[in-house]
């Protein structure tokens, strides 16, 4: 799925009403049905609705929502909060429509702004929409902070949040939604962390948008979908043998440490790796043998630690760092493996600091090479950001320059290409926030990248299963007590969703 710029879900607009055709009341009611049938899933009718209204388009989406919910005899008030004397055209059409159902509106302005709503109440936020690209102020911003009290279902995007960059924007003057109805697409803002409070819990709404036309639009950006995935796992033959879906190789463990190697290579191996190797420091010879038969072990010369690595030609893949520990004869021989290794790798965990601290050697890695940092070990590798829509710049850059996948790891997941384009993870859920982890998804992509899937392809789709894993194990153990190996437990019924219809 695309994400588009304000301008671009403008342009979706106009091109679905002239060649639907559709007026764009018409369109305005579809999007409202959308969202009201939303609203009457998770609210009954002993619920009491606030809807703040604007005076344009998104304004006009929500008197015809107070219109809907009035239909279906839910306690509602509309507020038109009249920054402007200017009423869009489809606002005043469905002002009208409200009146003739007698709704109670009260109309809220620069001279006359006091009202008083309940902390029960629900409020429906549509004063502004997706087009809004200046900071709000005046009696608009008092009248936002007072309904901030409040749950809040936001329409479209919160009130006073730009779609794209809101470097400039002063976010003590913006609706936190509790919800967010966006329509169609999600927009860029959505995706970064710093405004998670901003939009709480977001839906898409799918209001019937012209598909083709969404298509042509030119964009780098992207949300990864069940669809998007679907397509891309790779089918088996029926004379398929173990050796047709590659022989994988990670380094990973160290004194203390065997846990990363064992969650690491069960991931691997439940992802459909034909062979796995996982290279271990002799400590951990008998942990991997007990824990995971189906694995072979290469036995370092090191009784504690990752110190060289010999005859690596053989693998389809590698993945390197979970665990393996900061020792410097484990440096020198990370810097040997990469030196030595002409395939894409997976870099994660250790290996990352590694290079965090040796960052001379990041342009040594083999072209396509997948690191996969949470956001400390990603500052470690590029230095400290202002701010998402810098964090975002700086991951970019890291991924064109060196020619990376780069997968920032933690909500809506990005994966930055060395073409520039990144893609939006939608899989997933705060429980996966435990140790082990991010060492379950280094299988993963590992076990994928063996298998033939391009690097690229390995990223994405390794990251959407981890997170379908993830959220199939949230419906067994919920998210306090989710544990990494739940998730490996889950990678079989993982896949069986992502290839039902």
């Amino acid at each position: 799925m695309k994400i588009l710029t304000a301008q671009q879900i403008s342009e979706v607009d106009k091109y679905t009403i002239q060649h639907e055709p559709i007026l764009s009341i018409d369109l305005m009611e579809r999007a409202s049905q959308k969202c009201v049938d939303w609203i009457l899933k998770k609210f009954d009718a002993k619920n009491t609705f606030a809807i703040f209204c604007g005076v344009g388009n998104n304004g006009g989406d929500g008197l015809a929502i107070a219109r809907l919910l009035l239909d279906k005899k839910y306690k509602v008030k509309v507020y038109v909060v009249e920054f402007s004397k200017n009423y869009s055209a489809d606002f005043s059409v469905n002002l009208e429509r409200l009146k003739k159902l007698k709704a109670e509106i009260e109309v809220l302005t620069e001279t006359n702004n006091q009202f008083a709503i309940s902390k029960e109440c629900i409020v429906v936020d549509a004063i502004f929409g997706s087009g809004l690209n200046k900071p709000i102020n005046g009696f608009v911003s008092a009248v936002i902070q007072q309904l901030n009290q409040n749950t809040i279902v936001s329409i479209d995007i919160p009130s006073g949040i730009f779609c794209e960059n809101n470097e400039e924007n002063d976010l003590s003057c913006v609706v936190k939604a509790t919800y967010t109805l966006t329509f169609q697409q999600p927009k860029l803002a959505m995706m970064f962390p710093q405004y998670a409070a901003v939009f709480g819990e977001i839906e898409v709404l799918n209001i019937g948008l012209h598909e083709e036309f969404i298509h042509q639009q030119q964009t780098s950006l992207y949300f990864t979908t069940k669809n998007d995935v679907k397509k891309n796992i790779l089918k088996r033959a029926k004379f398929s043998h173990k050796g047709t879906f590659g022989h994988a190789l990670l380094v990973s463990g160290s004194e203390g440490k065997m846990g990363t190697a064992v969650l690491s290579s069960k991931a691997c191996l439940r992802s459909g790796v034909g062979l796995l190797t996982t290279h271990v420091p002799q400590v951990g010879l008998s942990v991997m043998q007990t824990t995971v038969p189906e694995a072979m072990c290469s036995v370092d010369e090191d009784m504690n630690y990752f110190t060289s690595i010999k005859d690596t030609e053989k693998y389809d893949a590698i993945g390197v760092g979970p665990g393996i520990g900061l020792e410097k004869q484990t440096q020198n021989a990370l810097k040997l493996l990469i030196q030595n290794t002409v395939l894409p790798m997976v870099i994660d965990a250790d290996a990352l600091n590694i290079l965090a601290e040796n960052k001379t050697w990041i342009a040594f890695l083999p072209n396509n090479s997948i690191l996969t940092p949470h956001p400390k070990e990603f500052e470690r590798l590029v230095g400290k950001w202002n701010n998402d829509e810098e964090r975002l710049q700086m991951q970019r850059d890291l991924a064109i320059k060196h020619q990376l996948v780069v997968v920032l790891k933690g909500a809506y997941t990005a994966i930055a290409l060395p073409n520039g384009k990144v893609y939006f993870n939608s899989s997933g859920n705060a429980g996966m926030a435990t140790a082990g982890s991010g060492d379950v998804l280094t299988g993963i992509i590992t076990s994928l990248l063996a298998q033939g899937y391009a690097p690229e392809q390995a990223a994405i789709t390794g990251v959407y299963l981890h997170g379908i894993a993830g959220d199939l194990a949230k419906e067994n153990v919920g998210e306090i007590a989710l544990i990494a190996s739940d998730i490996i437990e889950q990678l079989p019924n993982a896949y069986g969703w992502l290839t039902v219809l």
